[in-house]
């Protein structure tokens, strides 16, 4: 369109200036010095504007003409074609969305750090206070029982973490607080299993991963999926949404929003339609697009409907008729404490849960509730929420928990 505007402009230039040359320019009469003078008329030089014309003779301004540059004849007709082919209005702008650009996963658990260690710290402070006493009695070793249980570690981890912690302080007899912190560090670590695989599949081999993401109603299992998109985008992977839910009417809107900001596709069905069949075609749209991952969102769903989590079993197998699913996460709310453990006993016995999504564990959660979770189900917790923001997902990393756990902010 600029060039457009220019060429225009040249043709305009041109046609002015060339009727300009072509209209007779007339010139002002000059006097023939032969001719007898005129009776009234005063010649004496400098009289009038010169010293040849007379006062009376009226003076007229003359135009400077504009020297154009020469025009070839080819250039004449390539503007003359493109003044005909341009439109009389310009072509509106297009409204090209502008993506999101996720922030790198890692190192994500260190940002959010300090949001962690107000929430979880309590915790860890009152056990270095306990451990901290010239006198370790048996008052002493109850507190920190207490401490432990009231956190959700759970009764074995607690009985393991005290039994530990009883033996080294005894043989080592130290009172150093560093070296306390130090010691009760190794022995939270020890419990939350830091040799479990906590990497989340997202490629297979030849084909894109399929992700189902499971969980009760209420536990931002939509929004969850979301963010987990946006991790996904985050690692260098594409990805794909299958919105599966389709008893909450916002749902598929939700999910396809979430899509939308990273560049994402997805794929919806009819509200109340068949989520096995929305699914099937998420992963064979998947396949078709060569995307690295699908990530299919479920409805919400409560541990004690049996119809619902046949209703799961039937997703799951339909989605195998594909190829495998290759990771099925479990969404849990970290503020429900020791009643998620019954929640996630109920979906592994209905489908194969590879992994763990903790949410809320920055506001009133206990965060003993990873380890019972991982102690009760065997299965890793592989993705932790730490607030509202788009990118507060975050991989679960045991060492900067336990770090954040003790920390002195």
């Amino acid at each position: 369109m600029e060039y457009l505007l220019i060429a225009l402009a040249i043709l305009v230039v041109a046609v002015i200036g060339t009727a300009a040359l072509l209209v007779p320019r007339r010139r002002a009469p000059r006097l023939d010095a032969t001719a007898p003078p005129k009776a009234g008329i005063d010649y004496r030089p400098g009289v009038g504007d010169d010293a040849e014309v007379p006062r009376d003779t009226p003076t007229r301004s003359v135009s400077t003409s504009v020297e154009l540059p020469e025009l070839d004849a080819e250039t004449i007709d390539e503007i003359e074609s493109a003044l005909v082919a341009a439109p009389d209005t310009a072509p509106p702008l297009l409204d090209v969305p502008v993506l999101d650009v996720p922030e790198p996963t890692a190192g994500r658990l260190t940002r959010l750090r300090a949001r962690l260690s107000r929430s979880q710290g309590t915790l860890g402070r009152g056990l270095l206070a306990v451990l901290g006493r010239d006198r370790l009695d048996e008052d002493a070793w109850e507190e920190i029982e207490e401490s432990l249980l009231g956190a959700d570690v759970g009764v074995g981890a607690t009985m393991e973490i005290v039994d530990a912690l009883r033996t080294r302080t005894r043989v080592e007899g130290t009172r150093d607080p560093a070296q306390l912190k130090a010691m009760l560090a190794q022995e939270l670590t020890a419990v939350l299993h830091p040799e479990m695989d906590r990497s989340l599949t997202t490629r297979a081999d030849g084909r894109p991963a399929v992700v189902l993401v499971v969980g009760v109603n209420g536990t931002g299992k939509t929004t969850t999926c979301g963010k987990l998109a946006r991790v996904i985008v985050a690692d260098g992977r594409s990805v794909l949404l299958g919105a599966a839910d389709t008893f909450r009417a916002a749902a598929a809107e939700q999910l396809q929003t979430w899509g939308d900001r990273v560049g994402a596709t997805t794929v919806r069905g009819p509200e109340g339609g068949d989520p096995a069949s929305i699914a099937f075609d998420a992963v064979k749209a998947g396949i078709e697009a060569q995307v690295d991952t699908v990530l299919i969102d479920t409805a919400g769903r409560l541990h004690t409907k049996v119809g619902l989590m046949d209703e799961l079993g039937k997703v799951k197998r339909v989605i195998e008729k594909q190829g495998p699913v290759d990771e099925i996460l479990l969404v849990l709310d970290a503020t429900t404490g020791q009643n998620g453990l019954v929640q996630a006993r109920m979906f592994t016995e209905v489908v194969d849960v590879t992994g763990i999504v903790l949410t809320k564990l920055d506001g009133s959660a206990k965060g003993g509730i990873i380890n019972a979770v991982q102690r009760e189900l065997g299965v890793p917790v592989k993705l932790i929420g730490l607030g509202e923001g788009p990118d507060d997902l975050a991989p679960f990393e045991v060492a900067g928990f336990v770090d954040a756990l003790l920390s002195d902010d």
